[in-house]
């Protein structure tokens, strides 16, 4: 039997953000229980940003699937802040509660802190690797450094200067067997450790805005270099975002703040 209408809420929250119209924008869709794969990814596929976050609850928390306007994603950061947000917001959970979400990477959890969320995510160090061979021309400049994870690969540019100028070939970058291209440098304003941008034309996003999961592998690259495991970052793209990172073992907690700018009902 189709589900009620009235039952599937929309909401879209600006992520990573205190104020409207910053950080990265994510729709999230709270449901009554399952749905179709290709359903949702035709929901997120209409949204057409960055990431469309699913939740549904069951006995302990809620499942947590995420998609790009292509493909379906393990791991996304602004679409969890953005779906904790949600719940303490729309009164799904009391203020002092635990999200605890099951997701494909696992159990995650959230909690507030005043006006910021706290996120506990696995760690996901880059390891040093070759640089594909058309990196430098899509960048178009030589990295520093080149490493990667299971998602992503991680290119170190000299300065933020060098960082804030770049203008990616997509057309190259989508070449690379990869889920996106995180590229850092050290921050030149004293109230930020680190910047980073991130490009991920393979899977629909040319450009995100704020990848809180891109931070996972940042925190660890960041704190052997600059000896500390609290670090606050910016990332540098045309909305930009703060990221606040603290790395626990083999855990990074990351912290944002949040946003609602759009709350509807969803008919098709």
């Amino acid at each position: 039997m189709p589900l009620p209408l009235r039952q599937i809420n929309l909401i879209q929250v600006d992520a990573f953000s205190a104020e409207a119209f910053g950080g990265n924008p994510a729709a999230v869709c709270l449901l009554p229980g399952p749905r179709d794969e290709a359903w949702m990814a035709n929901v997120a596929m209409e949204m057409n940003l960055a990431e469309t976050a699913f939740l549904y609850p069951i006995a302990d928390g809620y499942i947590l699937r995420w998609f790009t306007p292509a493909i379906e994603v393990d791991l996304c950061g602004h679409a969890t802040l953005a779906s904790a947000h949600v719940l303490w917001s729309e009164g799904c959970l009391p203020p002092a509660a635990v999200a605890r979400f099951h997701t494909k990477s696992g159990l995650l959890t959230c909690r507030q802190r005043g006006e910021w969320i706290e996120m506990d995510f696995p760690s996901n160090p880059a390891a040093s690797a070759p640089a594909p061979p058309q990196l430098a021309a899509a960048l178009g400049v030589h990295p520093v450094s080149v490493s990667r994870n299971q998602f992503d690969y991680l290119a170190e540019v000299p300065d933020e200067a060098v960082l804030r100028s770049l203008r990616p070939r997509f057309d190259l970058l989508r070449e690379i067997p990869m889920r996106g291209l995180i590229v850092t440098a050290p921050s030149s304003a004293p109230e930020f450790d680190f910047v980073s941008r991130f490009f991920a034309p393979g899977a629909g996003i040319d450009e995100d805005p704020v990848t809180g999961s891109a931070h996972t592998a940042l925190a660890p690259f960041w704190a052997s270099r600059l000896g500390k495991t609290e670090m606050t970052a910016f990332q540098a793209s045309r909305r930009g975002g703060v990221v606040r990172v603290r790395l626990d073992g083999d855990r990074v907690v990351l912290s944002g703040q949040a946003i609602t700018t759009l709350r509807g009902e969803l008919l098709a």
